[in-house]
């Protein structure tokens, strides 16, 4: 029924609690909120950097600081190692807790594992027959059904320091003897502990993805709950390239030595790109600025001049100029970048014309000035984009 306190993002019981439920995106669901619980749910998939203003967790558990009993849940489908949240979230906590089952035949403890043809343990099966599948005990050899699995004596142990618990309110040592819980644990569990999902259906859900990097990489974090690691030489997504992005304090980099800037000619607009550089040709993209206007209008030109000359700061505030300039011709009439070349330095400013010629260099820059005094360099586009 609908009511003030029964809506879409908040809900309240009649024993007075309240649960808000809030996307993750937006930076003004942090605020103005006090809880005792904070919760993230599928957390790989928030944004790094929430509108500008900080990490998600971080901004999240600010909200509970005035609990007297807080916590902090995070939970997620892993995703790319390296760059995925969960994963950095599971590592901040000292106990990385697995859960572990005895063998019904041995009764030798052991947290269940995928495995792989070289493992003498981990889910087995005939070539084929999916059907056929059973679970190699890592211990003894043992052929265990997941039918003949018991959990009523299954327990979290750490994997590092041996502590474990069954129910996550009484914790037990290394040793058995009691212990205060701890402050901060990390739970991985996978599918093969589901009692909604069969071992034959994960196996069949592996065969389907043989020969599919995309299909292998959904199964790597929805069924085996891991981060996924791409391959040397395998092309990212547009996803993995953002949540690669480095944030730096100020525009120039500190390891960034050099400044270029390349300007495209359009008929309507200038499109300039300002790169830094340093040690081992490392670059970052310093600023890009669309120019709109005519090409050949001075009021347009006057524009490109002062981003031409725009400085760029580092955090100590010391500025850098871009050094050199190199201005595609192609397209409007070449006179206008010659005239700019000669306006703003011969060496800082060099004309250049695309040549779509196989082996070509990427920059050919000639000795001597051309007919209308200008350095007007050939580069090798194959070339450039091979590199």
């Amino acid at each position: 029924k609908k009511h003030r306190d029964n809506t879409l993002s908040m809900k309240r019981f009649s024993n007075g609690r309240g649960f808000w439920c809030l996307g993750g995106k937006a930076a003004k669901n942090y605020r103005e909120k006090s809880v005792d619980v904070a919760g993230y749910d599928e957390l790989a998939a928030f944004d790094e950097d929430i509108e500008k203003e900080g990490s998600p967790t971080f901004l999240g558990d600010k909200r509970i600081e005035g609990s007297v009993w807080p916590k902090s849940i995070r939970g997620s489908t892993p995703k790319v190692r390296g760059t995925c949240q969960i994963e950095r979230a599971a590592s901040e906590s000292p106990h990385f807790m697995r859960f572990h089952v005895r063998c019904p035949h041995c009764g030798e403890e052991q947290y269940l594992k995928f495995g792989d043809k070289e493992t003498p343990f981990g889910l087995k099966w005939h070539p084929d027959d999916p059907s056929s599948v059973y679970y190699l005990c890592e211990h003894n050899g043992c052929v265990i059904r997941q039918q003949e699995l018991d959990f009523s004596e299954a327990r979290y142990i750490c994997e590092k320091t041996g502590m474990w618990t069954r129910d996550g309110l009484e914790w037990f040592s290394s040793t058995g003897a009691e212990i205060a819980p701890p402050d901060s644990v990390t739970f991985h569990v996978w599918t093969a502990y589901s009692p909604f999902t069969t071992w034959v259906q994960i196996v069949k859900d592996w065969l389907k993805t043989k020969g599919d990097t995309g299909k292998r990489k959904t199964f790597v974090n929805t069924t085996l709950g891991e981060t996924w690691e791409p391959k040397l030489g395998e092309r990212p997504d547009a996803e993995v390239m953002a949540e690669r992005k480095e944030h730096f304090s100020a525009a120039v980099p500190e390891r960034v030595a050099y400044l270029t800037a390349g300007i495209d000619s359009q008929l309507d607009r200038y499109e300039m790109r300002v790169w830094g550089w340093g040690p081992g040709e490392e670059s970052w993209l310093i600023d890009r600025q669309i120019i709109m206007g005519r090409h050949d209008d001075e009021e347009t030109l006057l524009r490109v001049d002062e981003a031409i000359n725009k400085v760029y700061a580092r955090r100590n505030g010391a500025e850098m100029s871009v050094s050199r300039i190199c201005w595609d011709i192609g397209g409007i009439d070449p006179t206008i970048v010659y005239n700019r070349s000669k306006k703003h330095g011969l060496f800082r400013v060099i004309p250049i014309k695309g040549a779509s010629i196989y082996g070509k260099p990427v920059a050919n820059m000639p000795r001597k000035r051309n007919k209308n005094g200008v350095y007007l360099t050939e580069v090798g586009t194959d070339t450039a984009k091979e590199q």
